[in-house]
């Protein structure tokens, strides 16, 4: 039977870990991703095989922005335990799979595994507003989100389909953006990291008219 995961109390003390620069995931959200290594395939086995739970994070960010490299970096103190909720096995020996946020975690400590793959022990607690949808709404000014969006994309050039843009809770708006959006390994972890969604959908916006008066010195942001 599978867990379903509400609460603090369906999260196990330890899970496998995917280290991954770049990566951002967000309760709610869902992020592909196409696994090829044989100890990420052991890993998705495991997985598909027990809870369907992995922990994403970032290798540690390194002073200047770059991640940490080699076959087992040290990694960054946050990252998201998701939910594998689609795979599809390929003939080439992939896996396709999407797995879903659930809840952000603090890294405790490695573990040591037989395993190909990574494991942790994980604190969760610190992140349970998490589990609770549209935590933080109304705190978030939507409008003002609509208009640097709006800025942004007419500065990039990019179509959006305002209809479903309408449409959208202010979470899902928020994070959507933020997993969509273009910057490096430092500034995702600084967007995971906020403690709230006001402070990720503001610290967004700031990021975003940085990268625009950078190309437009005398360009008035608002």
């Amino acid at each position: 039977m599978k867990r379903v995961i509400r609460s603090l109390a369906d999260i196990p003390d330890q899970v496998p870990i995917f280290p991954l620069a770049g990566a951002l995931l967000l309760p709610r959200m869902v992020l592909p991703l196409n696994i090829f290594e044989p100890r990420y395939l052991a890993m998705v086995d495991h997985a598909l095989a027990g809870d369907r739970l992995i922990g994403v994070i970032q290798p540690a960010i390194e002073p200047g922005g770059a991640t940490a490299e080699g076959d087992s970096p040290p990694l960054s103190g946050i990252g998201t335990i998701g939910r594998i909720t689609h795979f599809e096995e390929r003939p080439d020996n992939r896996y396709l799979i999407g797995l879903m946020g659930i809840i952000r975690f603090n890294l405790a400590s490695e573990v040591e595994s037989f395993a190909p793959f990574r494991k942790a022990e994980v604190e969760c607690a610190p992140f349970e507003s998490d589990f609770e949808e549209g935590h933080g709404e109304e705190d978030v000014d939507r409008h003002a989100f609509l208009a640097a969006l709006r800025d942004y994309a007419d500065f990039a050039e990019f179509e959006i389909d305002w209809d479903d843009v309408t449409a959208m809770s202010v979470e899902d708006l928020v994070n959507s953006c933020v997993m969509a959006s273009p910057y490096g390994p430092r500034e995702r972890q600084a967007l995971l990291e906020t403690s709230t969604l006001r402070e990720r959908a503001e610290m967004l916006t700031a990021l975003a008219e940085v990268e625009m008066s950078r190309s437009a010195p005398g360009r008035n942001l608002q």
